[in-house]
């Protein structure tokens, strides 16, 4: 963590920019923004024609003239100024007038572990931007932990797994700080793209964009397991003929098409777990793995994680806000850390 609580408590607002998902926290509003990271633009005039949901259903939907853009790709903000246009627009009239009678107005923000410069620096210009004449930055493995409330300030440890669109974080923390980390660059993008290209190849179908999530939820009850359902029937378009199709896909496949990238994230998970003191471990037979992020709702993966490692693994009652419900505890005052005095000599 780059700032102190006491810089947080002074932060106005905070901003959890995700590839997937863009979300707001107002100081005494609380979580104000929770919509998709798109924006739609007129190309021909620059125009700003949606953003948020409603820019996000016109994908793939769209005439030739407008273009549905994603402003951030893996937490890093890959396009500054449409990243503020997005923003503004997303906290609307009001809320940006109460945020800029404040005299001094300060910013809080997620970023992603082990975040380069050039990311930390775009996430500070985007929120400058939106008038924030200081910003602190706060890593989200430690908001995610306050948000879904583990003890990270104690010396225990506590294991976090961040499954976002992107990218895949783990880590374990004691005493208010990262222990070990590692981020994997597999997330829930990932497994769709794995999806797509399953039925692509083995049944000569292109899927739409918005099928994608419809075709995980068929693997419910319990999903990644043999367990779950037999098979789903997926609408799309016939790759020879270019004419709508539909066809049965066995689920037992398509968990099978999925198996590389989530074979990526329990390589990360034991690459922490070896890079970790043993007393640490140790704590972690009991406490196990908690899970959050918009991607740990994936049918059956708590389950298949379980499996792998043999410890408990939990999600969070809500995985998705965890991040900036927790940078939102930190701006409120919630959270108290561990004071650790000098001893006198």
């Amino acid at each position: 963590m780059t700032a102190s609580l006491e810089q947080l408590r002074r932060c106005h607002f905070a901003v959890d920019l995700g590839a997937a998902r863009t979300r707001v926290y107002v100081k005494g509003a609380g979580l104000v923004v929770d919509q998709p990271s798109a924006a739609a633009v007129n190309t021909r005039t620059g125009a700003l024609i949606a953003v948020g949901e409603f820019a996000e259903k016109m994908t793939g939907r769209t005439p030739d003239y407008i273009r549905v853009v994603r402003p951030v790709s893996g937490g890093t903000v890959v396009d500054i100024e449409m990243a503020q246009r997005m923003l503004r627009h997303l906290l609307g009239d009001r809320i940006r007038r109460n945020l800029r009678r404040k005299p001094r107005l300060r910013a809080a923000a997620c970023t992603p572990h082990d975040a380069d410069p050039l990311a930390r620096r775009a996430a500070i210009e985007t929120l400058v931007g939106l008038g924030a004449r200081r910003v602190e930055l706060v890593d989200t493995l430690i908001t995610a932990a306050v948000g879904c409330g583990l003890p990270v300030e104690r010396p225990e440890a506590t294991m976090i797994m961040v499954c976002g669109a992107a990218a895949t974080q783990v880590a374990v923390l004691s005493l208010g700080s990262i222990v070990t980390a590692e981020r994997i660059p597999v997330g829930g993008d990932a497994v769709d793209n794995a999806i797509v290209q399953h039925l692509r190849h083995q049944h000569e179908l292109l899927l739409p964009s918005q099928s994608v999530r419809p075709l995980q939820l068929a693997l419910s009850g319990n999903g990644l397991t043999p367990q779950g359902p037999e098979s789903a029937e997926i609408h799309g378009r016939d790759v020879a003929t270019g004419l709508a199709r539909s066809v049965k896909v066995d689920t037992a496949a398509v968990r099978q098409a999925i198996q590389t990238p989530l074979t990526a994230v329990l390589d990360g998970i034991g690459k922490v777990l070896r890079n970790c003191p043993p007393d640490l471990v140790a704590d972690l037979a009991d406490r196990g793995i908690m899970m959050v992020g918009g991607s740990a709702l994936l049918p059956g993966l708590d389950q298949m994680l379980r499996e792998a490692t043999g410890m408990p693994v939990h999600i969070a009652d809500r995985p998705d806000v965890c991040a900036v419900q927790g940078l939102g505890a930190m701006l409120e005052g919630k959270i108290t850390p561990l004071e650790l005095a000098p001893l006198a000599t």
